[in-house]
């Protein structure tokens, strides 16, 4: 009997869903394992092959846990408020909520043909009412807490999309989703405060396990710097100039200082001379979107007309305008210090600037190393720490400046000029007091309106359903907040609301919280480092202080998944046509090879080329492992008849292996063990029933459709998915011989493979059998054998 994969992937993808076998039991007395995937924004283009690469690692972690006797949750859901839907709405007029909905269902269909093992029960959609409920109820904690404020910001604003990007969104100047221009412009945007909460992001990661260049993404982004704050005065102003530095030692070789175009004190001490040249340059400035400002190796500028005042020596510093410094980056006004930073160098080189000298070294300038402090006065002659540490304490005792620990994270801009999002749940009252509504009346839903499309200044499309905007309560009158939420809102909670997806009372059941958070292992990309996978910390920090959540960290561990590329070796892509389809691939190789094949390409972590004749041989491989168990009636081959001492060795060997391959998402190699495995039960012709057994419980997860369907031929009862994993006897892991090096006057001549406690006679005979050690000894004189059991035999010779 053939293996026909349409069959069994159908049958046993309909027995599984009709039985709920993958239902998680809230409370059980089974240790809890919580395996998540970075939820998929559901497009009208259906999942792609790269959703493989995130998704079935966990399902096979997750199948292993429960035939570990683990009670696993699984689930999945759908990041559903995005762009796309929205820009297809402008188009077409399509409510985006319908193309979101179809493209749902599709998805849906698609994860269960791939044999995905989730908790269907608890799906969840971020854009249904009965979820961002609690995403505004969040929202509405982080405002009484005082973590949300509006502020008139630069923001990356899109003027072909009509919306503000968040930083993340912009790539190379360019929208991430469209490649329309970006540029900078000053709107009022809520924004939360990540920023009060940036030692605990940063020194929590130390508890959590997380791939190391994650977590130092994480901590570049974070940016934790010592230093001083250092103020200025303005020659004929009242006004400072208040920077930080990490670097106060350098204080005398300050030639020059820079503020932002969008520095507040930028129009007030331009000089009547000067102005029209700022204002020139500020509009430029203006027009650059930030990714561009820092990334611009051109260093542009323009000169204030106005000074500073050194706060040491009094002498007078030319206060420049430049766009390499930016607003909400410290105070949006620098020290310039040419001869030991590289940035300041080019500025001073390209407008003729003066360069001091600071700091000793055989070096050109600029040099950035630690040396000596020279043309520093009362510095001079003192190491970096030393000049530091006495820098400050003079500026302390003078009341010009601090010590001061400052952070390169900025307020998280939380604002989207967009209809397809969460409302805020804020009215604007009449009287001038912004306040969240009442609780009783959330969800606040999003209002039909007439025009997804925002103004060409910015105005949201909500803004254009007068009704919804007008509120009255009590005699009150107000405007309900226009903005809507970004897509980061729902996907930084998301994880707690499949605990409880449910619950109409509460966000998420805190004696549920206790039992199953944190999750056990989360996968997705790297991409998300400084956005979603900080974001989510952010919160889940908010909520346990604010007494909602009992774990500080949401993820333990985290994994990534490396891209799938096309057969070309480049990314897939629709434009140089190597794009792969999953359903084709299902259809024609099922679901088993098409999981299997995935996992055996390489490491997890890994970037891989899809090839498309690879997949054939794993198709290959699962054939045999059906020939192996049902004969040509269909029936079970397997027999009483024992086999081979080496082939339980094998066996044992392999159900330890695969087991600690799953644990360190190994895939690829527990595969191939498997595949040795079956090998070595072709070359004896064995079929004892119980190795054909242990075969199938430990292909399960990798190969679920046609083990289910082979277990059942068996004879067995429920699903081999749900079956406890095989037991491996350390006996049989033992080796009874093993291989050393055999060294001549210590250069190593071969290998032997002798007993572990073999005599150094033993060992020497098994020596000369060695073609390269016969001809080392050849004609010379034996003066020593040194011989460590199970270790090295070296011989001494002349």
């Amino acid at each position: 009997m053939s293996y026909d994969h349409k069959q069994i992937d159908s049958k046993w993808q309909k027995s599984w869903e009709d039985k709920q076998a993958f239902v998680a039991e809230d409370f059980s007395e089974k240790p809890k394992f919580y395996a998540l995937d970075m939820f998929p924004y559901p497009s009208g283009s259906g999942l792609h092959i790269g959703h493989m690469c995130s998704y079935t690692p966990t399902d096979v972690v997750s199948r292993y846990k429960r035939q570990k006797g683990f009670n696993v949750l699984h689930p999945i859901g759908y990041d559903a408020f995005g762009l796309p839907a929205e820009q297809y709405a402008i188009q077409t007029g399509i409510h985006p909520a319908e193309t979101t909905h179809k493209a749902i269902e599709n998805f849906r269909r698609q994860l269960k043909a791939f044999g995905m093992s989730f908790d269907w029960t608890r799906e969840i959609a971020t854009c249904d009412p009965e979820y961002y409920h609690w995403t505004q109820f969040i929202f509405a904690e982080l405002f009484k807490r005082g973590l949300a404020y509006q502020k008139e910001v630069p923001v990356n604003w899109c003027p072909a999309l009509k919306t503000v990007l968040a930083n993340e969104e912009v790539v190379d100047g360019k929208s991430e989703r469209g490649g329309h221009p970006v540029i900078r412009k000053p709107m009022k945007q809520w924004m939360l405060k990540i920023t009060k909460y940036a030692d605990r992001l940063l020194k929590d990661l130390d508890k959590i396990d997380w791939p190391e260049r994650t977590a130092e993404g994480q901590r570049n982004w974070i940016g934790e710097s010592i230093g001083a704050e250092v103020t200025f005065s303005i020659k004929g102003f009242d006004d400072k100039m208040e920077i930080f530095t990490t670097r106060p030692d350098t204080l005398f070789g300050v030639t020059f200082m820079v503020l932002s175009p969008e520095h507040p004190l930028v129009a007030k001490i331009t000089s009547a001379e000067q102005k029209a040249a700022v204002e020139k340059y500020v509009d430029e400035a203006s027009r650059k979107s930030e990714i561009d400002r820092k990334s611009d190796t051109n260093k542009t500028g323009v000169f204030s007309g106005a000074y500073s005042l050194h706060p040491l020596t009094g002498n007078e510093i030319p206060i420049w305008i430049a766009d390499y410094v930016l607003m909400d980056y410290g105070t949006g006004a620098i020290m310039a210090v040419p001869g030991h930073d590289t940035r300041d160098f080019e500025f001073a080189s390209q407008f003729e600037i003066p360069v001091v000298r600071v700091l000793e070294s055989d070096d050109d300038l600029p040099f950035e190393g630690d040396g000596q402090l020279c043309n520093s006065d009362f510095l001079d002659g003192m190491d970096k720490q030393q000049a530091i540490d006495t820098m400050i304490a003079k500026l302390e005792d003078m009341k010009i400046g601090k010590k001061t620990l400052q952070y390169k994270l900025r307020d998280w801009l939380f604002s989207r000029q967009r209809y397809w999002g969460e409302p805020f749940p804020i009215v604007h009252f009449d009287d001038g007091k912004t306040e969240v509504v009442d609780p009783l009346e959330l969800p606040v839903e999003l209002p039909e309106v007439a025009n997804y499309e925002p103004s060409e200044d910015g105005r949201p499309p909500l803004a254009r359903n007068t009704d919804w905007v007008h509120y009255q309560k009590n005699g009150r009158t107000g405007k309900r907040e226009t903005d809507t939420m970004p897509g980061s809102a729902g996907s930084s909670w998301y994880f707690m609301r499949y605990i409880d997806p449910h619950n109409s009372n509460f966000f998420c059941d805190i004696e549920k919280q206790k039992y199953w958070m944190p999750v056990d292992l989360y996968v997705g990309g790297p991409e998300h480092t400084v956005g979603h996978l900080l974001y989510a910390r952010f919160w889940q920090k908010v909520l346990y202080d604010a007494g909602l959540a009992t774990t500080d960290e949401p993820f333990q561990k985290l994994a990534h998944q490396g891209m799938l590329l096309g057969p070309d070796g480049e990314k897939m892509s629709k434009s140089r046509g190597n794009v792969v389809n999953p359903d084709e691939v299902q259809a024609e190789y099922g679901a088993d090879a098409l999981r299997c094949f995935i996992l055996f390409l390489g490491p997890m972590e890994r970037d891989k080329p899809w090839n498309p004749k690879g997949i054939n041989g794993v198709r290959k491989f699962l054939e045999r492992v059906w020939r192996l168990c049902v004969d040509d009636s269909g029936g079970f081959r397997g027999t009483d008849q024992d086999y081979s001492e080496n082939l339980k060795k094998v066996l044992h060997k392999t159900i330890k292996k695969v087991g600690d391959d799953i644990e360190s998402l190994s895939f690829n190699t527990a595969i191939s063990a498997l595949m040795i495995l079956t090998n070595e039960i072709y070359k004896e012709e064995a079929s004892h029933k119980d190795l054909l057994k242990n075969l199938i419980l430990l292909l399960a997860p990798f190969a679920p459709h046609m083990c289910e369907e082979i277990w059942e031929k068996m004879g067995e009862e429920g699903f081999v998915s749900l079956a406890p994993w095989p037991r491996y006897v350390e006996n049989y892991l033992i080796e009874d011989t093993i291989s050393i090096a055999v060294q001549v006057n210590g250069k190593k001549r071969g290998l032997i493979d002798i007993a572990k406690e073999a005599s150094q006679d033993e060992a020497m005979a098994a020596a000369r059998e060695v073609a390269a050690v016969q001809a080392a000894l050849d004609g010379k004189d034996l003066n020593k054998i040194v011989y460590v059991p199970g270790r090295i035999l070296n011989l001494i010779v002349k």
